[in-house]
Parts: C-alpha cells; structure tokens; sequence
C-alpha cells in the first residue's frame, strides 16, 4: 500500500526513476480499487464510482509508468504504445517488468542503488 500512496502523492511528477517494484504494487492496488468501485456500481446500477476513481488515477497511472521507463532509460512517451492494440501492450508490458538500468541514467540515479546507500549509512 506504501507504494501506491507514493505514486499518488507524487501524482503530477514525471520525472525521476521507479523501481519494478513500486510500479508492479501500484498497479495491483489500483486493480484491486477498480474492480471495488466496479463491484459497488453493479450492486447500485450505476457507473459513476468507477469513472470518478478511472478519471482520477488517470494522471497518476501515467506519471508512474513514465517513471517507470524512466528506469529502463526509456522515455515516458513510449506509453502511447497503450494506443496500439495487443503488440503495443505487450511491448509495454516487457518494458514494464524489465530490470532496471544499472547505474546513472538520463533521468537520474539508480533508486535501487540509492536505497541501498541510505540503507548502510
């Protein structure tokens, strides 16, 4: 839960890298929520629960999967592959569960390393 608390309080910022990790928890929580909200517009008969919440992770879904290619040194623009149907999704998917890039990167240090650092000092 940590980790979709982070990408929704950084919800606007997509610069900076995201480890594997934080991606792959926000995007089980925010599947989790969706299918909640989902679940409480069957049982009422609507569909305003489920868009309001869609609507609102909207730009946090993206700023998290920018900085997540960001760790790959991808640029956040490969995410409009999403608009490409089963190829494009797929692509995305292998850029999304791929390692991160050792070391330094255009888009900044390696958050993997950067915890490790913090961790032994």
């Amino acid at each position: 839960m940590e980790h979709y608390m982070n990408a929704l309080r950084s919800y606007a910022d997509f610069s900076g890298r995201s480890r594997r990790k934080a991606y792959w928890m926000f995007v089980l929580f925010n599947t989790i929520f969706s299918i909640v909200c989902n679940a409480v517009d069957g049982l009422l008969g609507t569909m305003f629960i489920g868009t309001i919440y869609s609507l609102a992770l909207l730009i946090p879904g993206l700023s998290a999967g920018a900085r997540r290619l960001h760790d790959t040194n991808r640029s956040g623009w490969w995410q409009l592959l999403w608009l490409v149907p089963v190829i494009g999704w797929i692509v995305l998917i292998v850029f999304y569960a791929q390692n991160s890039q050792e070391g330094e990167n255009d888009h900044g240090p390696n958050p993997k390393e950067v915890a490790l650092e913090s961790a032994t000092v």
